[in-house]
């Protein structure tokens, strides 16, 4: 029987939007969205759901989702069967980006979560084509629902997270590197990077996609996660 799926979302965002995934691939598995939202840090949120999961599963991040994973790779790497990591960022914050949430913290903060959001989440990150207003609402959407408080808490643990470069080195399980090919956040070279540094690791980018492959390309990406979910445990 395959192992359970752990996903988990990006920075504000929630089950939401995963829905095309949950749809397709709790078909044969079980699958779980699980909260980063536990904790001012990173190390705390990954502790959490150390807590909450299986003895073992296949963990598959995305941003902010895709650094909590790493850190449960640190902590735990006997538990984590696979690992997808998703348009996201194996290096700590500079000096200079961890000030750059600031703004953001006292805007989210005075009650202007929509307008942080907006600078936060930009078009130009997602591929350009007429989704892409459609998936900008649905990030807007999520973000309300999440409230002002867990961006203060989310943008904490960003500010401090740790780099996991060494982490992603030790890596021996079966890993996915996946991003979109207009991500203009994390874009195209950071994932090269990070699949530089993980044995055997597959790299997949993904055509008409930015910063969320799993809302603008659901199809491409879901495949994707299938056949990573296939591959037999060789490096175990």
């Amino acid at each position: 029987m395959s192992e359970p799926l752990v996903l988990l979302p990006g920075m504000m965002c929630d089950a939401r939007l995963f829905s095309y995934q949950l749809a397709v691939l709790s078909r044969d598995r079980a699958v779980t969205i699980a909260p980063v939202t536990q904790g001012d840090r990173i190390g705390d949120m990954a502790a959490f759901l150390l807590s909450q999961l299986p003895d073992k599963f296949a963990l598959a991040g995305l941003s902010m989702g895709g650094i909590v994973a790493m850190e449960i790779l640190r902590r735990a790497p006997d538990r984590v069967t696979r690992i997808a990591l998703m348009n996201t960022n194996p290096l700590a914050e500079s000096p200079a980006s961890a000030a750059a949430y600031e703004p953001w913290i006292v805007g989210a903060m005075a009650g202007r979560l929509d307008e942080v959001m907006t600078d936060f989440m930009r078009p130009e990150y997602l591929a350009p084509g007429p989704g892409r207003a459609q998936i900008m609402a649905e990030v807007q959407a999520m973000a309300r629902s999440m409230g002002p408080e867990i961006f203060v808490r989310q943008a904490r643990a960003l500010q401090r997270r740790l780099d996991q470069q060494k982490t992603l080195r030790r890596l021996k399980c079966p890993a996915l590197v996946l991003c979109g090919e207009h991500d203009g956040l994390t874009p195209v070279k950071r994932h090269q990077f990070m699949a530089e540094l993980i044995p055997y690791a597959e790299l997949k980018v993904v055509e008409n996609a930015g910063h969320l492959p799993v809302l603008e390309q659901p199809e491409a990406t879901t495949e994707a996660l299938r056949t990573w979910m296939a591959q037999p445990f060789v490096l175990q």
